[in-house]
Order: structure tokens, then sequence, then C-alpha cells
């Protein structure tokens, strides 16, 4: 049976942050950083579960804005009008924090709980996160895995106008709509007919608004993601070794995304996993976690035949 510390809130970078803990105390630690509008239940807790049982103490939390962690303020909703003004224009959007807080975030997470070093996954919103970390934090990360995200270039394909409009879509805020939206939702980040997940929307979503909502809050995340900018030129001073792995069919982040992150990071290998969307449906796991297990794994050995093999030149 896999070890599990329920949810707690502990302080972080002036904040209250949300997480929880599967797997046993001494196993390596793993963060799973979540993406836009998105609880830390989206790392389903059977998936937290199987990571676990790879070897991995599995650390998630809700984000800033999120779930059960503080929520901040200020950030009006998004406008089409500013959307274009970005993309055309070059104009940078206001926002009350960026992506670099929100890693500061998951830093100030690890030093809570007196973790020197962890391997850092993310995805969509908390794969662009990781990389933040990573860039600016480069000892606390010991592995990279960046799911379903990019660079921030704003010259690739971005998502269309239907897309566009949904995210910036009137957030429900009465159970009926929630639930509505979520199943809609996830029909369409998922592309195509996943039974599996489909029975679980349901649970997904009452837990989902059980843990409360803050559309106020999704939005000034993406205000986040939009105002941080491209990451592109800095991601080259990577040094954690990097997996990437993106849907071949993702409506949201256009494939391209994790094609420039792969190359943009040295040595990253990139992973295309056929028929994925921008959702992790229970039918891909098994190849997801194996190789999320796979890449932390050999980082880790990579990292203790380094420091054998610099031990012995000490001598």
């Amino acid at each position: 049976m896999c070890a599990y510390q329920p949810p707690r809130l502990v302080h972080a970078n002036g904040i209250e942050l949300c997480y929880d803990i599967f797997g046993d105390v001494d196993a390596e630690p793993m963060v799973m950083i979540m993406g836009l509008g998105a609880q830390m239940i989206h790392w389903d807790d059977e998936f937290c579960r199987e990571i676990a049982a790879h070897g991995f103490r599995v650390i998630r939390f809700d984000n800033r804005d999120i779930g059960l962690s503080s929520k901040m303020a200020g950030g009006k909703p998004l406008t089409l009008f500013e959307l274009a003004k970005l993309r055309y224009l070059g104009t940078p959007v206001a926002a009350p924090y960026k992506l670099s807080d929100m890693a500061a975030d998951t830093v100030a997470l690890l030093d809570a709980l007196g973790i020197a070093s962890a391997h850092i996954v993310g995805a969509s919103m908390g794969g662009m996160i990781a990389q933040e970390i990573a860039i600016a934090h480069p000892t606390r990360v010991r592995s990279l895995t960046s799911i379903m995200s990019t660079t921030g270039n704003p010259r690739l394909p971005q998502p269309g106008r239907s897309v566009a409009a949904q995210l910036l879509q009137k957030q429900p805020t009465t159970y009926d709509e929630f639930l509505a939206r979520f199943k809609q939702t996830w029909l369409f980040l998922r592309v195509g007919s996943f039974p599996q997940d489909e029975a679980r929307d349901l649970d997904r979503a009452e837990r989902t608004y059980a843990r409360g909502l803050d559309p106020d809050g999704v939005g000034r995340q993406l205000r986040a993601i939009l105002a941080s900018g491209s990451r592109k030129e800095r991601l080259a001073s990577v040094t954690a070794p990097t997996l990437v792995i993106h849907g071949k069919v993702d409506p949201l982040v256009h494939p391209a995304g994790g094609r420039e992150t792969a190359a943009s990071i040295p040595g990253a290998r990139l992973m295309m996993i056929d028929g994925m969307g921008h959702a992790l449906p229970i039918s891909m796991w098994t190849e997801v976690i194996d190789a999320i297990a796979r890449h932390a794994h050999g980082a880790t050995a990579i990292t203790r035949s380094a420091a054998v093999a610099i031990r012995s030149v000490s001598r």
C-alpha cells in the first residue's frame, strides 16, 4: 500500500500552499505542477500512486489562485482585444504576478519541506513553471519533465479563435453550470472517445467543485502566462536532464510548442504520443508514467556516477 500524507497548508513565498504526498519519506522527491485553472487533484490519485510505486515521493500542490491555496488580488478579466494587441502588436499583457513568481512558490514549497532538490514534472502551464524553475533555480532540479507545454514563443502556432473564445468565456459559478462546463471542456481537450475518463468526469467535477472555485484566480493565472513572454532563448541555459512529452493532436498547445521546447534545451528528449490531446487519459497512463520514471531514475544514475567520478579524482 502506498504511503500517503493527507492535504496540509504550508507557508511558502509569503502565501499558503496546499499540498499532499504519495510515497515513502525516503524515496526520491518528485514535484508535480498542474496547469491553468487546474487543481492538484487533476494529477489523479491513482496516477500519483503509480508514480510513487516506481520509487518516488510524489508531491502535488495547488498553485496560487486555485484550489485550497492562497487567492491573490487584482487583474481584470482578459479580453479578446488584449489578446489581439499581444499577438499583432506585441503589447504586453498586465498581470498581478508572473510565472517566475509561481516558480518561486514551488521552490519555497521545497524549502518548507526540507527538500534540497527534486524531480520537477509540469503539465501545460505547470510545464512553463517547471521550465522557469530549471532556468532560475538549476540546483533545485534533479530532472525536468515538461508535458503538453511550450516555450512561450509568440511566433509558434497559437490556439484558434474558437479555442481562445472558450478560454475567455465567463467561468461558471453554480454547481450545475460547473459540471456541464467540466464535461464539455475535457471532451474537447482529450480529443476523441475515452470511456474510462468520461465515466469519471462527474466524480472529478464534484471533487473539484467541493474544493472551491475562484473564477478571478483562473484569469490571473492566464494573465501570468501571457505576461511572462518567451523562454526560448533562456531555455538554452537549462542543465537538468529533460524529457518533453506532447500529444500529436493537442488542440490547446500546438505540438510545435513541445517540439520547440525540446529543441531549445540542450540534450532534451522529445516524446510525441499518437492520439494524445491536451490531457492524460487513463489509457495512456502506463506509457507516460513509465517514461517519467525511466527519465528520473536515469538522471539520478547520471548524477551518482558523476559524484563517484569526482570523489575518485579528489583522492
